[in-house]
């Protein structure tokens, strides 16, 4: 039996497994990480580059290193020197390639490939003194177990699936099998959607082949540097665990979120490029959409907005915001009795323990560690919660 088996293997579930087997000097051997993909923070990797990121919105002092300005030193030396850009009003913001650089060379040193077991989880079960995951690829059983586990379920709109059903041509960038890099040619793309995926995706287009894009948001953009405040990555967090109303602190994350928002220095680049004539933005909603008898697809707008014809329509439209995990997680909460808010989310304590040795990470441990949870700095947040029991 493992002493933790960590389910997921992105940003959190690779920052905890380093971390397990270092600063917690858990022996290798009794650590795995489930993840249906090859490498570590694949998934997102591949996400990023469908919207053609080059830097990460996230400051450098939120990185997967041991202490916050390990991606500084490494940019600092020998390794990172040559791939050191940053950008954002603080020159703090690091190019994907290095952070990327980083992240492979913590990777690589501590042996962290060595720990993964690629498949996907189908049941979770108490057994002995431990748990039990079963998978694709077998079963695994382990004193602690943490669900590291992301929204993987990407948003579509309804009038979106019935034109997929219809066979048009249509695919979401989160989409598991989406590379916008693959696409085929065409000579007008529609991006729906109105925060930084949905305009970085758009100017990726853009650049990618001749031809016109439209981005098409609902509301006009919304600015916004960072998609939480930075006081919720330390400052705002001890009166949102004082508030003990769950429903109230669903309601301050829904409220601090800056869900559908674009860095300025992003807008920016979209206004000049629209300038340019090599974008158009439309701010409408779509009431329908209809194949064309030639090809192509045709979007009406609400009342008043006419229509788009296009040969090709993206959706940057976000995930699904149920709680992660899906039917094999509803089993486990109802046969072991896992307590859940009102919206469906874990009740945990302080060292995000949901209970039976099951503790969580990301999305499943926002109701604890607030706004931004989600995010890089939330998995080391979470991670030092977690490190009193390890």
């Amino acid at each position: 039996m493992l002493d933790w088996l960590v389910v997921g293997g992105g940003v959190h579930g690779t920052y905890l497994s380093s971390l397990l087997t270092t600063r917690c000097a858990v022996a290798a051997d009794r650590v795995r990480v489930l993840d249906p993909d090859p490498e570590p923070l694949a998934r997102w990797y591949r996400c990023a580059h469908n919207t053609g990121m080059e830097f990460l919105r996230s400051p450098d002092v939120h990185c997967l290193g041991d202490h916050p300005f390990a991606l500084h030193e490494f940019a600092r030396g020998d390794r990172g020197r040559s791939l050191a850009r940053f950008t954002g009003p603080y020159r703090n913001q690091p190019s994907l390639e290095l952070f990327r650089a980083h992240v492979d060379t913590i990777v690589r040193e501590r042996g962290l490939r060595a720990l993964r077991v690629r498949g996907w989880a189908r049941r979770l079960t108490a057994v002995g003194r431990g748990l039990r995951i079963d998978t694709d690829a077998g079963a695994l059983e382990a004193r602690r177990v943490v669900l590291a586990i992301g929204s993987t379920r990407p948003a579509w709109p309804d009038w979106a699936r019935r034109l997929r059903r219809a066979g048009a041509r249509i695919d979401h960038i989160f989409a598991r099998g989406f590379c916008r890099a693959s696409l085929a040619p065409w000579s007008r793309a529609v991006v729906v959607g109105g925060g930084i995926s949905a305009v970085q995706t758009a100017l990726a287009l853009a650049a990618q082949a001749p031809g016109r894009v439209t981005l098409l948001s609902r509301h006009e953009l919304r600015e916004e540097e960072f998609d939480a405040h930075p006081c919720w990555f330390g400052g705002c967090l001890g009166s949102f665990v004082r508030e003990g109303d769950l429903g109230r602190r669903r309601s301050i994350i829904r409220r601090e979120r800056n869900r559908g928002s674009v860095p300025p220095a992003i807008s920016g680049e979209l206004w000049r490029q629209v300038a340019d004539g090599r974008l158009d933005v439309r701010f409408a909603s779509v009431s329908d959409a209809r194949p064309l008898p030639a090809g192509g697809v045709c979007l009406d707008l609400e009342e008043g907005y006419g229509a788009l014809a296009t040969d090709l329509v993206v959706l940057a439209t976000g995930f699904d915001p149920a709680r992660p995990g899906g039917a094999w997680l509803d089993r486990a909460i109802g046969e072991l009795g896992l307590p859940r808010a009102d919206c469906g989310y874990p009740v945990v304590d302080a060292t995000l323990h949901w209970g039976h040795g099951i503790h969580v990470t990301g999305p499943l441990a926002e109701l604890e560690v607030g706004p931004a949870a989600r995010n890089i700095i939330g998995a080391r947040l979470a991670v030092e919660r977690m490190s009193a029991v390890a």
